[in-house]
């Protein structure tokens, strides 16, 4: 029979007791999981290294049974959402999930924007399957507003793409960015994807279907240096954090019809991007590894469908300019000089 034993200990944790007694059992050599008092699990390893491996908060019942009741297929036309998306990335993703047959739900801060794109996007694909609203996503009333928009004209979200982002169109060190540009870039990316990430969730889980989230990285999410935009860097970084940690919280809430994920479009030839070309290696790397927002889309797009389409229950990172895709044309632009001044004129 297992030895049991008991432990009293201090954590910081806001959600755990100030002060807690935990029941525990070492059923195994190396790794020793213990079921805890009050929904908590807990591992110690061999190393006495304490940590929390499948800590369970104490959600409401009704959210837990939400969450884990059996959800229905998701089969396409699919209900998309996308933030940003009046131009660039955004617009073209759009435009692609329409292509597929799919129901589209675009936004943008400008009204103006939107009114133009969901117009230009209505001729071509047709007023019963495009929808937009004004949402500016550093405003928490805003977001809950795109919220309600979508359950009116569309009832349920099954692809929500948090793509609104912005380096406040600045290129220069930090130390000469402007505290209105920080506000903006930090508020957007950050403050902005975990409010879309907390509606979007909210919505969701309470669907019968349930959904898929897919927040979109940029330069810096892989922990490279971003001199020039550092600010921008360091929310991007952030971006795949929220992301695993997201993905832990679902897990140990045990959320099964949500499912939080990566999209990483790469270098794209957007008004964002190009207003950073006035250096030698800036425009290098734009010639040599940058593509047009529709040729990221048409990649992108069925790699997201097929997600749900799939019934996957796992979480993914979609990249379309992977590793080796980025060596391989860096490599033809110095051997053979393929690419050069693709975009730009190169000095």
């Amino acid at each position: 029979m297992a030895a049991t034993t008991t432990l009293s200990f201090q954590y910081p944790y806001p959600t755990l007791p100030s002060h807690s007694q935990f029941s525990l059992s070492s059923p195994s050599s190396r790794f020793k999981p213990y079921t805890v008092a009050s929904r908590y699990n807990l591992c110690i390893s061999t190393t006495t290294t304490l940590s929390l491996l499948a800590f369970r908060s104490p959600s409401s019942p009704t959210f837990l049974a939400k969450a884990s009741r059996n959800t229905q297929p998701m089969l396409p036309p699919f209900n998309v959402l996308i933030t940003g998306s009046t131009k660039g990335i955004g617009y073209a993703l759009a435009k692609e999930f329409l292509k597929a047959g799919d129901n589209v739900l675009i936004c943008s801060r400008s009204d103006e924007r939107v009114e133009a794109a969901v117009r230009s996007l209505r001729v071509e694909f047709g007023e019963q399957y495009v929808w937009g609203t004004k949402c500016d996503v550093r405003n928490a009333e805003d977001v809950k507003n795109l919220v309600s928009f979508a359950q009116e004209k569309l009832k349920y979200i099954d692809i929500w793409i948090n793509n609104a982002g912005s380096n406040a169109y600045s290129y220069k060190p930090l130390v000469e960015a402007s505290d209105e540009d920080l506000i903006e870039v930090v508020t957007t990316n950050t403050l902005g994807l975990m409010i879309c990430c907390r509606e979007a969730i909210k919505m969701m889980v309470d669907q019968p279907r349930g959904g898929h989230i897919f927040n979109i990285d940029g330069a810096g999410s892989d922990g490279r240096p971003t001199p020039r935009f550092a600010a921008y860097g360091a929310t991007k970084r952030s971006v795949v954090h929220l992301t695993k940690s997201l993905q832990a919280e679902l897990k140990m809430q045990d959320v099964k019809n949500v499912l939080v994920h990566n999209l990483s479009p790469g270098m794209v030839t957007t008004d964002l991007l190009m207003s950073g070309v006035n250096t030698k290696q800036a425009k290098f790397f734009i010639n040599v590894l940058a593509e047009p927002a529709e040729v990221v889309a048409e990649y992108l797009v069925p790699n997201i469908r097929s997600i749900p389409a799939n019934g996957s229950k796992k979480p993914t990172y979609i990249r379309f300019l992977t590793g080796l895709k980025a060596y391989s044309q860096i490599f033809s632009r110095l051997a053979f000089g393929a690419r050069r001044n693709r975009y730009i004129l190169e000095d």
